[in-house]
């Protein structure tokens, strides 16, 4: 299980520093970052933000004098730094010139468009029971994973156990732009022939780009449902809230050796044979195994009806 003091920390992927942007820039001694550095979210940033505007109201200007000073020191000749060279996504040393107000800044719009745009490192990945899992993503328990990415969006698609499950679809039905999923709920369909099944979305949130090469080309989240098999990525409004009761880590692997047994005692004897030998899993169950009915696959390891 996730020791108790990890519950409520959100782990961005490959987000390598932790340190709070309060913390950077000198005003507290000490506060590390729970949030995937997204500030719009966080209680502690809206909170010292409204102290802050309280100090400026009372003409605290000997204290703002010395929090600039410290940043000029910490940041050599800037005041103002950029909370991106802060937080660690652009490592050139930007100064701020929009008094932190991000949400009509040009330069933090450019990054969010092309984070948005592009793909990220590909992940390493980790066996268990032969079906890959990406370090550093959470999974539901639908077979759907959420990637918080820095600045606290969450890319989301299928895990390797769904798709080897139901083999190669014919075709992903992904929701537009703008579009509200709610975590738990249906929100992802995929066909094969006349076949139809729905996942469940593994966070809340608004749809703000989908993978139209997936929707194009439906066999790559089949390839590759970690990187190039992505389906959409969602701007969630707590992402606190939305990563809990999904799995991470040790915690993810374990799940998967579970919902493996689970499989098996729905096939053959002589498949679990197989595995108990350590061979890999097939790369298409439901192709495999036709005896084994696709709506019992849907309402057993999808958790919905169809």
């Amino acid at each position: 299980m996730i020791p108790k003091k990890q519950k409520n920390i959100v782990k961005g992927f490959q987000v390598v520093e932790n340190d709070c942007i309060w913390m950077k820039s000198g005003i507290v001694s000490f506060k590390l970052c729970d949030n995937a550095y997204d500030c719009r979210t966080c209680p502690f940033d809206k909170a010292m933000q409204k102290k802050m505007n309280a100090k400026r109201h009372m003409n605290s200007q000997r204290d703002f004098s010395r929090w600039a000073q410290n940043l000029e020191n910490i940041y050599k000749s800037t005041t103002r730094p950029c909370r991106h060279s802060l937080t660690g996504r652009v490592h050139a040393l930007k100064t701020c010139l929009m008094n932190y107000e991000c949400y009509h800044c040009a330069y933090d719009q450019m990054l969010d468009e092309e984070e948005l745009t592009g793909l990220p490192a590909k992940p390493s990945l980790t066996l268990a029971s032969g079906y890959r899992l990406a370090d550093g993503y959470y999974y539901h328990m639908g077979h759907t994973w959420a990637r918080f990415e820095h600045g606290g969006r969450v890319t989301v698609g299928f895990d390797d156990f769904m798709v080897k499950l139901f083999g190669p679809p014919s075709k992903i039905l992904i929701p537009p732009i703008g579009t509200n999923l709610k975590k738990d709920h249906a929100g992802l369909t995929f066909s094969r022939s006349d076949k139809t099944a729905t996942a469940l979305s593994p966070v809340t949130g608004n749809v703000l780009a989908v993978n139209i090469k997936a929707k194009e080309h439906p066999e790559i989240v089949h390839e590759d449902p970690y990187h190039e098999g992505w389906l959409c990525i969602l701007e969630p409004n707590m992402p606190k809230r939305n990563h809990k009761g999904l799995f991470y880590g040790k915690e993810s692997l374990e799940w998967t050796d579970r919902e493996s047994q689970r499989l098996l005692h729905l096939i053959e004897p002589e498949y679990m044979d197989l595995a108990a030998t350590g061979g890999e899993p097939v790369d298409d169950i439901y192709g495999s195994f036709p005896e084994i009915e696709w709506e019992i696959l849907v309402r057993e390891f999808l958790r919905t009806k169809k």
